[in-house]
């Protein structure tokens, strides 16, 4: 029977009952679900509300109900609808009107508002610890070849030789990116709704920061309708996660086309690669391109819940039961994502000369050519025509930018004496770079070891 079944005077069809269950997924909230429940009836004990034996006996019980669940020895059923439900009525079972007292001045709206930012508060920190490790994976791959070098791209063309690190920690700036929102969105997740009832609050004296306190919440909600209407955190949360998913997608893009054999740039480990069930040669970085499309998914969650809120009336509406599987479901597909990321990166071998050898078109040095006219006083768009001009008639001359003699050169470059002849080198052109935050192999060092000290990567 229902726990709120004193309204009704039949069962509930059971097509119904399988369309509203959600315990074959808010099941994984038990321990939160717990805890919220442990720390309202204290505080209802403290307020002299129920005795203290009762609260005592309600704790105790508790932790045999987790303890159950944790071993696999506890029943659902769809009839009791819900997490909640199943908790709450195996109190009553076992502890009888002791048990029923532990709903006192709760509303399971409340109290689902509170298990789902207990659970969130702590799957951010794991996914943000799991971010650091992934960064770590890429830090001490960029350590490891710090002086190969690669053609940079823009518009998916050969632009400018750069670092091969320098691409890499591009990845690691990403991804602290997106440590930094989660952590900024666990703050308006960190926030206490319990105590607001199912809309209203309640008449009995609680004392919601008693709960606060012993749940370790930094503050809590000042209005009860918005406390049990508002999934804005959830919204907040799988942007978060649908942006780090994008920086997934690009890195994985990357690593797609290095595999491939027109550009042939590294190698991916046989373990964290696929075969083809009709053609035998073929190694398929898999696990690149799902989590490419896997974004697309995450994408798909943040969506789901953002429709679902956007023409809710408050307060609460069912509809609000739908929040749990789309964040399950994003959190989920990170989790993997960043199971399988960094022993893949780790697992690259670097073909460092096939990457040389594209970085070495003397085209790519073409900026190091109207620079060195801009250090001659030349103005920068003058400089670029000319320069343009120069590249134009090689090609109409079938010959590469360093083929030319400085005669020819200076057909199109007035200004050119002999050393402009020697500004085709990749290597002196990333070295030339030493900017703050460019390619140059010191910054890149620095940047390096900058990451090295605050992931605190060890020797």
């Amino acid at each position: 029977m229902a726990l709120w079944s004193g309204r009704f005077s039949g069962d509930t069809n059971q097509d119904v009952a399988a369309f509203t269950e959600s315990i074959s997924f808010d099941k994984r909230l038990y321990k939160y679900d717990i805890m919220g429940s442990k720390a309202h009836s204290a505080m209802l004990a403290e307020q002299g509300i129920i005795p203290a034996e009762t609260a005592v006996k309600i704790a105790d019980e508790l932790d045999q109900i987790e303890r159950r669940i944790d071993a696999g020895n506890f029943t659902f059923s769809m009839a009791l609808e819900d997490i909640h439900m199943h908790i709450e009525s195996e109190l009553i079972k076992v502890l009888g009107d002791e048990g029923a007292r532990v709903h006192t001045a709760r509303s399971r709206n409340d109290q689902v508002a509170l298990d789902i930012r207990l659970y969130l508060r702590d799957q951010v920190e794991i996914i943000a610890h799991a971010i650091r490790d992934f960064q770590q994976a890429i830090v001490q791959v960029a350590d490891c070849h710090a002086e190969v070098y690669l053609p940079g791209l823009t518009h998916l063309q050969h632009a400018q030789p750069v670092l091969w690190a320098h691409h890499l920690l591009a990845y690691v700036e990403m991804l602290q990116r997106d440590i930094d929102r989660l952590n900024d969105c666990r703050k308006r997740i960190n926030v206490m709704p319990l105590g607001s009832g199912a809309i209203a609050g309640t008449t009995l004296p609680i004392d919601r920061d008693f709960v606060r306190r012993r749940l370790c919440f930094e503050s809590m909600t000042r209005n009860s309708m918005d406390a049990v209407a508002d999934r804005d955190f959830i919204c907040e949360l799988l942007s978060d996660l649908a942006i780090f998913a994008m920086h997934v997608s690009r890195f994985s893009e990357d690593l797609i086309l290095w595999c491939s054999q027109e550009f042939n740039f590294i190698e991916l480990g046989d373990a964290f690669c696929t075969g083809s069930s009709l053609m035998p040669q073929k190694k398929n970085p898999d696990i690149a391109e799902l989590s490419r499309g896997k974004t697309g998914r995450i994408y798909g969650d943040l969506m789901t819940i953002l429709t679902i809120c956007k023409g809710l009336p408050l307060t609460y509406n069912r509809d609000l039961q739908e929040d749990k599987e789309p964040v399950f479901d994003a959190l989920d597909t990170v989790t993997m994502i960043l199971k399988v990321f960094p022993p893949m990166i780790a697992s690259i071998t670097v073909r460092k000369e096939r990457m040389a050898a594209a970085a070495s078109d003397p085209a790519l040095m073409a900026t190091d050519v109207a620079e060195m006219l801009v250090r001659r006083g030349v103005p920068f768009r003058h400089a670029h025509h000319r320069v343009g001009a120069f590249v134009k008639w090689c090609k109409e001359h079938g010959k590469a930018l360093n083929e030319v003699t400085l005669d020819e050169m200076k057909q199109t470059i007035p200004e050119a004496d002999a050393e402009f002849l020697t500004l085709f080198s990749p290597q002196d052109s990333i070295a030339a770079r030493e900017v703050f935050g460019a390619t140059g192999p010191q910054q890149v060092r620095r940047q390096i070891d900058f990451w090295k000290k605050n992931l605190t990567i060890s020797e």
